[in-house]
C-alpha cells in the first residue's frame, strides 16, 4: 500500500499515579530522521522507541512528543518563591518611580500579587519523570498503539494519493498517445518545408550535388526523429504503475522516474518543429510536474 509521509496522532493513557499523553506528527523527508521529546528522566526510553518506529516507518520527518504528570499532585497549587520575589521588587520600584513623580498609588493586595501570571502553578505536570519502571511497559505499548493510528493515518493519505498519481499517469499516456497521432501531421508540414528549403538550394546552386543534400534531409530527418521519446515515455508509464502497485516505500523510485519522464517531455520539445506536438510536449510537462509535486509527499 502507498503511505505518505504526512500523518498526526494522539494517545493518552493513565496508570497507578502517573497519566501521560503521546503525540506523533510527521511531514516529507529525504530520510527518516525521528526526534523524540522525552521528560528529563525517561531517556531510557529512547533506544526501544526508535527501535519500534524504524520496523514500521522508512522516509520522513517524525517528531514524537511524551508528556507526564504525576496525579497525586494534581490540584496542588504551588508558589514559584524566584517568581515572587521579581513580583514585588517590580512593585517595589513601580512605587517609588509613582513618588517621585508626586503619584500615589493605591495599595496592593495578597490576592492581587498572587493573581499575576506565573506566581502559582497547578500540579507538577510536564518534566518530572522519577520512577518510571513500573510504567514503563504501559508507555511502550501505548507507543505500539499510537505508532499503529500513525501508520494508518499515512495509509489513508497514501491511497488518496495514490489515486492522483493514477490519474496523472493516465494522463501521461494519453498525451503520448496524441503525440504519436501528432507525427503524421507533423510529417506532412515538414515535408513541405523540406521541399521549399530544397527548391531554394537547386534554384540558387545548379552544381548542388543530390547525394550531400539526401544525406543532409537525412541528418535533419533523424535529429527530429521522437519515436525513441515516445517509447522511452510509455516504458516509464509502464514502471510507474508497477511501483504503484508495489507500495512503499517507492517515493525516492518514483521521484527518479517523475525526472526521466520530464527529460523526455524536453527532448520531445526540442525536437517538436510543429505547433501541435509542442503543444502535446508542454501539456506532457505541466502534467510531470504536478505529478512530482505530489510524488514529494510518498514515504
Amino acid at each position: 500500500m502507498l503511505r505518505s509521509m504526512t500523518a498526526f496522532a494522539t494517545r493518552s493513557g493513565s496508570h497507578a499515579t502517573r497519566d501521560w499523553t503521546w503525540e506523533m506528527r510527521g511531514v516529507n523527508g529525504k530520510g527518516l530522521d525521528l526526534r523524540l521529546r522525552l521528560p528529563e528522566g525517561a531517556e531510557a526510553l529512547e533506544a526501544p522507541l526508535r527501535a519500534t518506529a524504524a520496523k514500521r516507518l522508512a522516509r520522513g520527518n517524525v517528531t514524537v512528543m511524551l508528556r507526564l504528570r504525576d496525579t497525586r499532585a494534581a490540584g496542588a497549587l504551588t508558589l514559584d518563591a524566584e517568581a515572587l520575589d521579581v513580583a514585588l521588587a517590580a512593585l517595589a520600584e513601580t512605587e517609588c518611580c509613582a513618588d517621585a513623580r508626586g503619584l500615589t498609588l493605591g495599595p496592593s493586595t495578597a490576592a492581587q500579587v498572587l493573581a499575576l501570571r506565573g506566581l502559582l502553578e497547578v500540579g507538577s505536570e510536564g518534566t518530572e519523570a522519577a520512577g518510571l519502571d513500573e510504567i514503563t511497559p504501559a508507555l511502550t505499548a501505548d507507543f505500539e498503539a499510537l505508532l499503529a493510528e500513525f501508520t494508518a493515518m499515512r495509509e489513508a493519505e497514501g491511497a488518496a494519493l495514490g489515486a492522483v498519481l493514477g490519474g496523472q499517469i493516465d494522463r501521461i499516456e494519453a498525451l503520448t498517445g496524441a503525440a504519436t497521432d501528432a507525427l503524421d501531421a507533423r510529417a506532412e508540414t515538414i515535408a513541405q518545408a523540406h521541399r521549399a528549403a530544397l527548391a531554394r538550394v537547386t534554384e540558387h546552386a545548379a552544381q548542388a550535388d543530390p547525394d550531400r543534400i539526401a544525406q543532409e534531409l537525412a541528418l535533419v530527418a533523424v535529429r527530429l526523429d521522437v519515436t525513441e521519446e515516445l517509447d522511452r515515455l510509455r516504458a516509464h508509464v509502464a514502471a510507474a504503475r508497477a511501483l504503484l502497485a508495489q507500495g512503499s516505500p517507492v517515493g525516492r523510485k518514483l521521484d527518479f522516474l517523475a525526472q526521466e519522464f520530464m527529460r523526455e517531455a524536453n527532448t520531445l520539445c526540442s525536437k517538436a518543429q510543429h505547433a501541435g506536438l509542442t503543444a502535446v510536449g508542454l501539456d506532457l510537462k505541466t502534467v510531470i510536474d504536478q505529478m512530482r509535486e505530489q510524488i514529494q509527499n510518498v514515504e
